[in-house]
């Protein structure tokens, strides 16, 4: 997938960055109209994203939430998310033998925080470590010879043509186990101000007020996307190869796009379980640009 530019970088323009997958699309409709007297924005795979956010290549970036917790001097600053209160649809986990037999996972290559909760569930429900391998964006299930192996996106929502001895949705297995919901993706931007280091493009241009009206476009533009979802599922679901009464189930029932109080527990939750299999750091807080929730 080619990364998509809206706009032409700019100096002192911010680079804003999105996830391009589908379940992304409600919370950046209208957004690079909104953005346009200040900053361009860019799609591409949640990996990228939190790469090029922490090398300071991106001021705010919609990144997996792992990597909040392995980032430096990142704040949460919008309340629009990607999570779901129960099956998600588009990640899943296929494996080829029992999952207490597991020995090897195939990881797809876009993910992370999906990789981690993977690997967080196989431990705590069944015990197992597995060894790890990567599975390359455009390859398929019968391209692994891994015993499980993890899908994201829009290549999750359909089921590969292999049959499998166990499938995991993600989502439901989470929410079944915990009682909470997950989030898989956040807006996140390096802390300026408070003797943090921050987006320098950030702090030149206004440091928290600016970052206040960049929270503001990305709640309109999530309003507006929620408003439109059938819109969006007609514009998208051809696009994918996806039907339309699947394209907006998924959008308006599979996912949420609020972080609320008990999306911020579940953060922390998983949080505490990555940090206990040693795949986060210790002693990282949840940090938002504004802390009240309804």
């Amino acid at each position: 997938m080619n990364t998509i530019t809206t706009g032409r970088p700019a100096d002192g323009r911010l680079k804003i960055g999105a996830v391009s997958y589908l379940n992304s699309k409600p919370l950046i409709e209208g957004l690079p109209e909104l953005l346009s007297p200040i900053a361009d924005l860019r799609l591409d795979y949640p990996s990228r994203l939190a790469d090029d956010l922490a090398a300071g290549q991106l001021d705010v970036a919609l990144i997996p939430s792992i990597e909040y917790f392995r980032g430096l001097n990142y704040e949460v600053i919008s309340d629009a998310c990607v999570a779901a209160h129960g099956p998600v649809l588009s990640v899943k986990l296929y494996s080829r033998v029992p999952w207490g037999e597991i020995k090897s996972l195939a990881l797809d290559e876009g993910s992370r925080t999906s990789a981690t909760l993977a690997r967080v569930m196989l431990a705590e429900r069944h015990g197992v470590l597995p060894r790890l391998q990567p599975l390359p964006l455009d390859d398929r299930t019968v391209d692994s010879s891994a015993d499980a192996i993890l899908l994201i996106g829009d290549r999750a929502i359909s089921p590969p043509a292999e049959r499998f001895v166990e499938t995991w949705d993600l989502g439901e297995e989470w929410f079944s186990w915990t009682g909470l919901p997950f989030v898989f993706a956040m807006w996140v931007a390096r802390s300026p101000g408070n003797g943090r280091t921050g987006s320098v493009a950030i702090d030149a241009l206004g440091g928290t007020d600016l970052l206040a009206e960049i929270e503001n476009f990305l709640s309109q533009a999530r309003d507006r996307g929620i408003a439109t979802l059938h819109d969006i599922a007609r514009r998208e679901a051809p696009l994918l190869g996806l039907s339309l009464p699947t394209t907006i189930s998924y959008l308006s029932e599979n996912l949420q796009y609020h972080l609320g109080s008990a999306e911020r527990n579940g953060l922390r939750l998983f949080y505490e379980l990555a940090n206990g299999l040693g795949l986060a750091p210790d002693g990282v807080d949840l940090r938002f640009r504004t802390c009240e929730v309804a």
